[in-house]
Order: structure tokens, then C-alpha cells, then sequence
């Protein structure tokens, strides 16, 4: 979602929203709250974390926040407790989901009694995913006699007419197959084994790989397509040599926000794109939608999201991109790279 984006906008209780500068004076602790919670089934988490010190950058520590009472409490009342697992996040139950029209509200009291909200956030419909492609893209770098590549997904969605949608796509985790060079394994030198020539092992070659992927903030409003089928750019993945040598398999969720939502995440977006990582310093601030009860002026970092989602799939064969970049080697054992394994998933059906 937006972990670790350490831009936020102030949402007055009044429709009209305007960046909001903030002045903090040195050693000042933000506290960060990374949530979303939305229609699809399952453990669904809040993660609380409060920066060591902020300056002109952030500086120190990005410390959990432990031992807090976090609940979600929903327009009728209804009120779910949510438990601490690890340092700082905290999860619902495995069936937890939200419910469109409902409208959802996350609250917080820290180990020293401080009392967090946020502001209300109400669940919206969202249209399903007519189909998924897939577009090759080169980018140009000055000094570099090889281009930059990657892939862009672009989703097909017909947009209901009868209302203003905002929408936000995320990547859920990816697999793909990953061809390694267990035959070039050479050794470190050591005491015991000083040689410095290949010592092939017999496995592993192939592996599914999996991993979590998120290039870039893709939001939409639809004041262009309202009611209309569009097209939509909801993700890019940069070719490291690894991914595309054979198939790779992504996940796409599309999922319905709010306007304060959208306009939190698109000035999320414009920062990351100004400065071009979401680490480096921001070239402006904003207050997300969380709010302390006994002192408003507080700086809290980051948005509480609620929305409907939609997901869909697609497998990506190496013959979709109409440029590659070359194969980059591993020379082990395939089952030595993080997120990898000799059997592939048990829903993997390219």
C-alpha cells in the first residue's frame, strides 16, 4: 500500500482540502499509521511506527510503536479489535472484511494513554477488471549504451456512470520462474577449500520465485471516462535480467478509494515523482487523516484507507516484450534466492 511514504495532507472536517505546511522543532517523534483494510476476506493489518527525530530529513530510528489497543469500528456500531503479531502491527481476524457502504473508522490509544482517530472513510463500489495487457517500455540513460526496461500492465475497466470514482492499483506479490547457473557455483577461498576454480552443484536450476513489487503510485479519477471502458497504466516492473526468461505471473488489485484518499495519494505521487524515491526528502508536507483527540495540531503521518477491491491476473511470457535485457546469472542453487522454491504454486496455470 503506501508504506513508508512520509508525505501527508490535511483533511479538514469541511469538503475543501489544502496542503498544510508544518514547522517541528528538533527531536520532534512522528508517529506513522500505514492502513487499509478493504472487501477482500482475510487478515487485513495496521502497521503504527514513530520517527526518532525530524529535521531537514528524517534522521535516527524507524521504531515500531508495541503494546498499543487498536480497534476499527464501523457506522453501526460494530467494533473489531486488532491483534499485535509483531513489533508494531497489528492484524484483524482471518475473515475480516470490509463492506461497501459502510463507512469505517480506525482508533488508537498508545501505551501512555494518547488517543489517535481518524477521520471517517466509507466504502465505495468498484467495477471489476475487464482484461489485463502488457506494453514494453525503453528508457534511454545518458552514458548507458544499453536502455532501461521494463514492462507496463494496463488494466481495461468499464467505469459506472452513475457516480465519481477513484481508484488505486497496488501490486499483490508475483511469481516468476528464475533460472539460475548452479554449474558456475564457485566458493569463497578459504583455509579449507583455497581453490578458486567452479564447483558445479547438482541442483537446482529452475525456481518460483516470489516477490512484492510496487514502482510508482497508479491512481485515476474518472472525470475523463466516467461511464466509458478505458484503459489505465496500474503497474510497471523494470527487467533485471531475472524476471522475464520465461514466465512471470502478476496480481493486480484494483481497488476503490475516497477523494481524500485520491488526493492524499496523488500528492504522495507527485513528491515520489519530483524527488524520485519515496526515502529521499520530501520537497513538501502534508497531514494524512489522523487526527489526536487532545491535541489537534500533532503531526500524524500517513492515511487510514477503506475501499472495495477487484483483482486479476495475468502470466507474462518473454515473446509479450518486444525488448529484453540479457540475462542476468545467478551462479547457485536456485533455492538460495530469497522467495524462491522448487515447486510452484499449487494455482499456477500459465
Amino acid at each position: 500500500m503506501v508504506k513508508r511514504l512520509f508525505y501527508f495532507l490535511l483533511l479538514p472536517l469541511l469538503s475543501c482540502i489544502d496542503p498544510y505546511g508544518v514547522e517541528l522543532g528538533e527531536g520532534a517523534q512522528l508517529l506513522t499509521v500505514d492502513g487499509m483494510i478493504t472487501t477482500d476476506p482475510g487478515k487485513q493489518s495496521v502497521r503504527l511506527t514513530r520517527s526518532d527525530t525530524y529535521g531537514s530529513v528524517f534522521e535516527g530510528l524507524i521504531r515500531p510503536v508495541s503494546n498499543a489497543t487498536v480497534i476499527i469500528r464501523d457506522n453501526t456500531g460494530k467494533v473489531v479489535f486488532l491483534e499485535e503479531e509483531e513489533a508494531g502491527v497489528y492484524w484483524t481476524s482471518e475473515d475480516f472484511a470490509t463492506e461497501v457502504g459502510k463507512t469505517y473508522t480506525l482508533q488508537i490509544q498508545t501505551s501512555n494513554g494518547t488517543v489517535y482517530t481518524s477521520l471517517p472513510e466509507t466504502v465505495q463500489p468498484v467495477p471489476e477488471i475487464n482484461n489485463l495487457s502488457v506494453q514494453t517500455i525503453r528508457i534511454p540513460i545518458e552514458g548507458e549504451e544499453i536502455d532501461r526496461s521494463g514492462i507496463r500492465i494496463v488494466a481495461e475497466i468499464t467505469d459506472p456512470g452513475d457516480q465519481n470514482n477513484f481508484y488505486y492499483w497496488e501490486s499483490a506479490p508475483a511469481v516468476y520462474v528464475l533460472r539460475t547457473r548452479p554449474d558456475l557455483y564457485t566458493p569463497r577461498p578459504s583455509d579449507t577449500n583455497p581453490s578458486r576454480e567452479p564447483q558445479p552443484k547438482d541442483c537446482c536450476i529452475v525456481c518460483f520465485r516470489t516477490e512484492t513489487v510496487n514502482e510508482g503510485v497508479f491512481i485515476a479519477q474518472d472525470d475523463n471516462f466516467n461511464g466509458l471502458t478505458t484503459k489505465v497504466p496500474v503497474a510497471y516492473i523494470a527487467d533485471d535480467g531475472l524476471r522475464f526468461i520465461t514466465t512471470y505471473r502478476a496480481d493486480i488489485r484494483q481497488i476503490s478509494i475516497s477523494q481524500e484518499a485520491y488526493r492524499f495519494l496523488k500528492l504522495v505521487k507527485q513528491q515520489t515523482e519530483i524527488s524520485g524515491s519515496v526515502f529521499d526528502p520530501p520537497p513538501a508536507t502534508f497531514r494524512g487523516n489522523m487526527i489526536n483527540l487532545e491535541n489537534p495540531e500533532e503531526t500524524v503521518l500517513g492515511f487510514f484507507m477503506v475501499g472495495s477491491e477487484t483483482q486479476r491476473r495475468i502470466y507474462i511470457d518473454k515473446s509479450d516484450l518486444t525488448f529484453a535485457q540479457k540475462e542476468a546469472i545467478i551462479p547457485d542453487d536456485c533455492r538460495l534466492s530469497e522467495g524462491a522454491d522448487i515447486d510452484p504454486p499449487a494455482d499456477w496455470n500459465p
